[in-house]
């Protein structure tokens, strides 16, 4: 009885307590960059500042990490995939968690002197901006579970929408980090803003299924992703801005995050007219939607 009774919010399971292969996969997923990071902290090379590269991974993850949480509801509405609203949950936890395994090493790299850890994001900006980030996290964490989003009722939904502010604050926190080499954190930026431009889609009552919308998203996200880089370095840096934007239409040399969110926009427009296509067909063999 008790092992039923755990089966029940073990993570691999679903609300019957039966084994969900989805939820298996995905679980083990989130795993593995954690499983990395110590692995690499523990059995890779010595270094000079030991705990660097694992505090920057753990940084990357949990930004990637949130823009997959985002994604959960776009990828639902364009291919009618209901299921995958049940790991949505899981996905926003590991998301906390990787923020704090994030501070946690950046403590280890100030050798666990949280009186300096504190001072440090008291006084360094991109530190205040990603601390407040990380404590909005942990009070979506709080209230992800079922038994909160009873006692909160409606004002779950509204508390809840304050992840696209945590991820603006992630993503500014992403670049002054980054000092100047900051294309991944606009790839990041721009594929949060594709998500966005999907979520204004809706609002605007477009058919996000169709892909003719999410191709103009595409295009409207590529675009202004160049736009957030040619801003950073004209504004942040002391490096000619034009010639980074003039870079965008210079694949041989190297595809920019413009591009790469652009492609990324347009391969989902691709896929939702081939499952649109499938759809047409599928009747007319005599099928049944699976």
């Amino acid at each position: 009885m008790h092992i039923l009774s755990f089966a029940r919010y073990a993570p691999w399971t679903d609300r019957r307590g039966q084994l969900s292969w989805l939820r298996l996969a995905v679980f083990a997923g989130l795993l593995l960059p954690a499983a990395k990071i110590f692995y690499d902290l523990a059995f890779g090379p010595v270094l000079a500042e030991p705990y660097e590269a694992a505090l920057h991974s753990a940084g990357d993850w949990t930004v990637r990490l949130l823009l997959l949480t985002l994604a959960i509801t776009p990828i639902r509405r364009i291919f009618s995939w209901n299921r995958i609203a049940g790991v949505r949950r899981m996905i926003g936890v590991s998301v906390l968690a990787y923020a704090l395994l994030h501070l946690g090493l950046y403590a280890a790299e100030e050798q666990w002197n949280l009186a300096k850890v504190a001072s440090e994001i008291v006084q360094r900006i991109y530190l205040t901006i990603g601390f407040t980030a990380l404590f909005g996290l942990s009070l979506l964490g709080a209230t992800s579970f079922d038994a909160a989003i009873r006692r909160l009722g409606r004002g779950w939904q509204r508390l809840h929408s304050l992840v696209y502010g945590i991820g603006i604050l992630a993503l500014v926190h992403f670049f002054l980090q980054s000092k100047s080499d900051v294309t991944q954190a606009t790839l990041m930026s721009g594929l949060f803003l594709l998500l966005m431009l999907y979520r204004l889609a809706v609002k605007a009552r477009f058919d996000l299924a169709n892909p003719i919308v999410l191709a103009g998203c595409a295009v409207l996200a590529a675009a202004g992703t160049a736009g957030i880089e040619y801003a950073w370095y004209a504004l942040a840096t002391g490096i000619p801005a034009d010639r980074v934007f003039a870079a965008n239409f210079d694949v041989a040399t190297a595809i920019r995050p413009a591009i790469w969110v652009g492609l990324t926009g347009l391969g989902v427009a691709v896929a939702a007219l081939v499952q649109m296509g499938v759809g047409l067909v599928r009747p007319r063999l005599g099928l049944k939607r699976v």
